[in-house]
């Protein structure tokens, strides 16, 4: 899963690469067990260049709260590029010799396989025979189980919940309340359009940030199991009520409400256009309160972005407080390097992380913040309150996609916003490329 700022940018070129690299890895993990079955001689960990977050905090914990842990065992990090994390995995997987910890590929189908190959440790038992299960924030929990089966085989080192983040002067400039519907979310589209306002901002560049509108209007339409509907074989995309949502994000686009040559945007280009007053709104993840603290991104204000759910569709079967939720780039261990000295390391990490991460660098994770951790701002605030009170959350529109289908989905996202493929191609096109799995 990729789907923050530092991974976004290399998404779709390291969905392509997965896909091959799935078939190799299919036959490289064809064992049991994983990594070197001697004890490791440090904490060896491998992640995406691109992922900056989770590398510092645990390079503050090796010299804080985790020292004694650090100096039993060494925190050694290695980088690759987000576009080789897959055939590095694959490498590896194939000689016996993954690290101790590790980001686990960049779609869950791959993350899977390794574990159903007995590659990864089962992080439900460790973490309780640890004593350190409680830490971790079940809305956290129940996404990682959504997206694996009911298993819980990653790390939530971040946490993200998805919505609308809408300039709050435009909206009150333009005497505009917050949209709870999405009648009323078009309709304040279209005021701000008249008025020569950009009413979005998306990158179709990327991809993922369109078919998240879609998905995320299905989830309203549908209610919470209409993507699992579809995995199970139960649904197709091509059915009318599943066009229904990809066609009413394609009437946006017809009516330029994502602006001028949406599809050539990159990320960020479309980060920027919200951040310097020029879009009213904005779909992303939380994992964009970083660049909305920075002063020298945010040129509207931490005081005037707000957050706000994607709104309700008229008789859907959804609830507006079911939002979409991710753990960012999955953090994993592997099975056979888990020994005493890791598990140390791993409690430390379970009771300190969540602090240090809000503290250092105002990130949200799955795992509990016990030491007092003053708010950046009342964005901040708000979003932590929000993931505290979550109940049910659901996915993203290509959370349970094969590798193939969902560089398909998001290769031919731009298409569908600029109107150059129909929603009925659109949803036909990775329907077909579900159905050759």
């Amino acid at each position: 899963m990729i789907d923050s700022p530092r991974a976004g940018r290399a998404r779709i070129a390291a969905l392509t690469a997965s896909a091959a690299a799935m078939a190799v890895l299919v036959s490289a993990c064809g064992g049991t067990g994983g990594g070197s079955s001697s004890s490791p001689k440090d904490f060896s960990y491998l992640t995406n260049v691109e992922n900056t977050t989770v590398k510092t905090a645990l390079g503050t914990l090796s010299k804080g709260a985790c020292s004694a842990e650090n100096k039993a065992l060494p925190l050694k990090v290695d980088t690759v590029p987000q576009t080789s994390l897959d055939q590095k995995l694959q490498l590896l997987a194939g000689q016996d010799a993954l690290p101790v910890q590790f980001a686990a590929g960049n779609a869950p189908a791959l993350t899977d396989q390794l574990y159903k190959s007995g590659k990864i440790a089962d992080l439900e038992k460790k973490l309780k025979e640890l004593g350190v299960y409680d830490r971790l924030e079940p809305s956290a929990v129940s996404t990682i189980k959504a997206l694996y089966g009911g298993k819980f085989e990653v790390l939530p080192y971040e946490y993200n919940i998805e919505g609308i983040f809408y300039n709050k002067k435009i909206f009150s400039d333009n005497s505009l309340s917050v949209p709870t519907t999405w009648d009323d979310l078009v309709s304040d589209a279209a005021e701000l359009e008249s008025k020569g306002i950009q009413p979005f901002s998306a990158s179709g560049q990327q991809g993922w940030p369109i078919t998240r509108l879609v998905s995320a209007y299905l989830y309203r339409s549908l209610g919470p199991d209409a993507l699992k509907a579809v995995a199970d074989g139960k649904a197709k995309l091509t059915d009318a009520a599943y066009v229904k949502a990809a066609q009413e994000i394609a009437d946006l686009g017809k009516k330029g409400y994502f602006g001028k040559g949406v599809g050539s945007i990159d990320y960020d280009t479309a980060f920027n256009t919200f951040l310097t007053g020029k879009a009213a709104m904005f779909y992303m993840g939380t994992w964009a309160l970083t660049n909305i603290a920075d002063p020298e991104q945010n040129q509207v204000g931490t005081e005037n972005v707000g957050f706000m759910p994607f709104p309700a569709v008229s008789g859907g079967k959804g609830s507006i407080d079911q939002y979409p939720s991710n753990v960012g780039l999955a953090m994993t261990l592997g099975s056979k390097t888990f020994d005493g000295k890791v598990g140390d390391w791993v409690t430390c990490i379970a009771k300190n992380y969540g602090s240090v991460a809000m503290k250092d660098q105002g990130s949200i994770s799955g795992f509990k913040a016990d030491t007092p951790v003053e708010d950046p701002n009342e964005l901040t605030t708000q979003v932590r309150r929000t993931i505290g009170d979550s109940k049910q959350n659901v996915l993203w529109f290509e959370a349970l996609f094969s590798t193939k289908a969902t560089t398909v989905s998001q290769t031919n996202a731009a298409s569908l916003a600029s109107g150059s493929i129909t929603a009925e191609k659109f949803m036909q096109t990775v329907q077909d490329a579900l159905s050759a799995n």
